[in-house]
């Protein structure tokens, strides 16, 4: 064998981060030594891993196709470290969430998986269902729990929860305790909505699929957070996740719009890739997912 799994820490830190400096910082090590190691394991084997322009490094084909075997590797090494090591019970791994999962469910799933398992915290990285699943794709996080749908032949894809999204206004807005909002009325308002590629603008954009043309959006933004003050502030009426929105309705800074036209409930689902191992720390956190399933309809 002509590889360590030092080399195989090296190759994936550079996949992941994109240059050798990166790469050597994330390992605590030297630039020269990062690179050093990664020429070595090429040289080897005589099978470039990187396409190089200059100083920038871009993954071929065989690195494409030795990343994931790489992390199995790396990810069963750590399990069989820490039995020699005496440290018991499942470890820590890289979680995915799309912004409301992030912001407002996956807090208490952590907290029940650190309760369960002392000092085996996930690492969680939030961002729109887009992002998070070409992470997952690429290898960079073990799991991912999203709002949007998504295919992507090497991804498998589980239904898990239910949410809504619900429609909301600032308290002195025209529509502000009516009823019931007819869909004209909400098209004869300006909206300020999530961006392309999130759950909540997928789920969005095929219920307003029939009033395309009427629809008058007048801003999108990144941040669920962003959206809610916005509509607190202006005349503009937006639509996210109930369980983003539950704070501001409680506190009165926003209010809900009664909407019978729109079928705003979607699922959460949690997202693997088919090749990646896994580890017994992914396993234990997914027990906690489907205990958490218990009190969805």
């Amino acid at each position: 064998m002509r590889f360590s799994l030092r080399h195989l820490q090296i190759f994936v830190a550079v996949a992941h981060d994109g240059n050798v400096s990166a790469a050597a910082d994330a390992l605590a090590m030297s630039q020269s030594a990062a690179s050093a190691a990664l020429l070595e394991l090429e040289r080897r084997y005589g099978n470039p891993l990187f396409d190089r322009a200059g100083k920038r490094l871009r993954i071929n084909e065989t690195g494409r196709a030795l990343l994931a075997p790489a992390r199995d590797l790396l990810d069963r090494a750590a399990e069989i470290d820490a039995l020699l090591a005496g440290r018991k019970g499942p470890g820590t791994f890289r979680l995915g969430a799309t912004q409301t999962i992030g912001n407002h469910v996956a807090p208490r799933l952590i907290h029940a998986y650190t309760q369960r398992h002392p000092g085996a915290v996930p690492a969680l990285e939030i961002d729109n269902t887009a992002s998070i699943v070409a992470r997952i794709a690429d290898f960079s996080l073990d799991i991912a729990l999203v709002e949007g749908e998504y295919a992507h032949p090497d991804l498998l894809v589980r239904d898990w929860l239910g949410d809504e999204l619900v429609m909301i206004c600032a308290p002195g807005h025209r529509l502000a305790g009516r009823a019931r909002c007819p869909i004209d009325d909400l098209l004869a308002e300006r909206w300020v909505v999530r961006e392309p590629g999130s759950g909540t603008r997928q789920t969005l954009d095929r219920a307003m699929h029939p009033h395309w043309s009427d629809w008058r959006i007048a801003m999108e933004v990144q941040q669920i957070e962003a959206i809610i003050e916005m509509v607190a502030v202006s005349d503009l009426i937006g639509c996210v996740s109930e369980l983003a929105a539950r704070d501001a309705l409680a506190q009165g800074r926003v209010a809900r719009l009664q909407v019978a036209d729109l079928d705003l409930h979607r699922r959460f689902y949690i997202v693997s890739h088919r090749e990646k191992y896994v580890t017994s720390g992914v396993r234990a956190f997914l027990d906690i997912c489907d205990e958490a399933t218990s009190g969805d309809d």
